[in-house]
């Protein structure tokens, strides 16, 4: 096999700042609001996918994380199928490569199904570079939304608008950058993990259960979110973090909130999530001013909002409130030096007990994917690392 049919992409994590809960259409996975997010940077988190095709495959196959993984997913076999009927009407490829079986190998650098938007990079991953092997020219957002909702939102970089759309067919149901990774450098993140394992109850079935029974999610959708997204669109071309802040942990509350107002209720947050929205609002009320914004996925895991100048401090109170046995505590761009907390003696919360928190992960705005040389994928099409 020639090197040249195998094609590698590293995308993105991204971390919604108006939620996407509840879909008008399930197999297209439409939604039933806008949804506006943040493209982290994929040096410290994204997923790799390496795929390519062959006339001499017998099947489908696709190895997730070095384990080989069933390829019967409706979700995965809709993409492909997608794919390839895009590339039949373009005339893409010949006819007999239509007919030829495709290996898939991905892997995350963070943990599957915790919250932590695996799914979107995955599939934003898988779709960039599917498309590139069968050479077609479509919007990759409308193909990545078909796997994963959120996923349309990781084929951008910066700061990321999906829209709902109103097309029975989902044809506008695509994503728009906002602002490019470089409109706002002060902006950095970090992600406070309390828990790494697999929820309990997972987004999809959740957000159905939601749509069925939660009478907050229908206003929601018809008049909160419309309003916040256009708000908070505007607060980032003008970069007012203080609206920023606001808007992004009145919507991660009321996000859960409507998790809470579902039956039977799904509950992502955890006693330490909550403990660290505390610990956030005192910080900034001490400060005077919006400073650090939480949100929160479907998942314990918070992700803190702040510009760069806020992270010393911020990093030495959590380490003071989080004490911790890590000797690699804070990953990814690492812990800054230099933070003069004057808050800690008089801070009302008192230090919690140790290693509730596993890790923080410091990152940055960061762009969509990219295409890189180093493939999981050998010449003929096996997976370098298996388990």
């Amino acid at each position: 096999m020639d090197e040249m049919d195998r094609v590698t992409v590293i995308a993105p994590v991204n971390i919604a700042v108006i939620k996407y809960w509840g879909k008008r259409d399930e197999k297209l996975i439409l939604p039933i609001n806008d949804s506006v997010s943040v493209t982290l940077d994929t040096s410290i988190m994204c997923a790799k996918t390496s795929v390519c095709f062959g006339p001499e495959f017998t099947e489908n196959e696709i190895w997730l994380n070095g384990v080989k993984t069933s390829f019967s997913n409706p979700r995965l076999v809709n993409v492909l199928d997608k794919i390839k009927n895009i590339a039949a009407t373009q005339r893409s490829v010949d006819n007999a490569v239509l007919s030829w079986k495709v290996r898939v190998c991905s892997e995350n650098n963070f943990p599957t199904a915790a919250g932590l938007a695996s799914s979107a990079a995955g599939y934003a991953c898988l779709v960039t570079a599917l498309a590139k092997l069968y050479k077609i020219k479509t919007d990759v957002s409308v193909l990545a939304r078909i796997g994963s909702g959120s996923a349309c939102r990781s084929v951008f970089g910066g700061f990321v608008r999906w829209h709902a759309g109103v097309n029975a067919d989902g044809s506008d149901s695509i994503a728009t950058q906002i602002a490019d990774s470089t409109h706002w450098p002060e902006m950095k993140a970090l992600i406070l993990v309390v828990s790494d394992i697999k929820k309990h109850t997972s987004s999809t079935v959740g957000m159905m259960n939601s749509v069925n029974t939660s009478d907050l999610l229908k206003y929601r959708a018809k008049y909160t979110v419309p309003r916040r997204t256009e708000e908070i669109s505007e607060a980032i071309l003008k970069k007012d973090f203080a609206k920023f802040a606001e808007l992004t942990m009145k919507d991660s509350n009321q996000f859960h909130a409507v998790c809470l107002d579902t039956y039977p209720p799904c509950v992502y947050m955890t006693d330490v999530s909550h403990k660290i929205v505390e610990i956030i609002h005192a910080y900034n009320d001490m400060c005077g001013e919006l400073k650090v914004a939480y949100t929160f996925d479907a998942g314990p895991n918070a992700c803190l909002y702040l510009l760069d100048k806020e992270v010393p401090t911020l990093l030495k109170l959590i380490k003071y409130l989080f004490p911790t046995s890590n000797l690699d505590f804070v990953i990814g761009l690492g812990d800054v030096d230099g933070g003069d907390c004057k808050f800690l003696n008089s801070f009302p919360i008192q230090p919690q007990a140790k290693d509730i928190i596993k890790y923080v992960i410091h990152t940055k705005v960061g762009k969509g994917p990219e295409f890189v040389t180093s493939h999981l994928l050998d010449k003929k099409g096996n997976p370098l690392n298996v388990k």
